[in-house]
């Protein structure tokens, strides 16, 4: 079997980012397209402050980066293989675990 070395900083800043169903919704559109904070809560039903303390986590994990367009900010993903990445972890075929039914239990 291959070896393989894993960030797991990386791999706890992903997971961050994956435990709040608001900024997987976020990756899901950004995925789709690059696009603004404004573009986003409209899309998501959400309010612009809402969707910016999420992409300013999202930002602050790397997983997201921002460019100025005029006097705006355009939000997309840090590397285009996070896309990929999110749809193999999708695609993976785990069992239907109740895993919801133990956050917060203890062993």
């Amino acid at each position: 079997m291959e070896t393989v070395a894993l960030d797991l900083g990386g791999l706890g800043r992903l997971g961050t980012a994956l435990a709040d169903a608001t900024r997987r919704r976020i990756l899901v559109e950004l995925v789709r397209a690059p696009a603004h904070p404004g573009e986003l809560a409209e899309r998501l039903g959400l309010t612009r402050a809402n969707v910016s303390n999420h992409l300013a986590c999202l930002r602050g994990c790397g997983l997201v980066v921002v460019t100025p367009v005029g006097r705006r900010m355009r939000y997309e993903l840090a590397d285009p293989g996070l896309g990929l990445a999110l749809a193999q972890l999708v695609a993976l075929a785990l069992p239907a675990a109740a895993c919801d039914d133990h956050v917060g239990t203890r062993a």
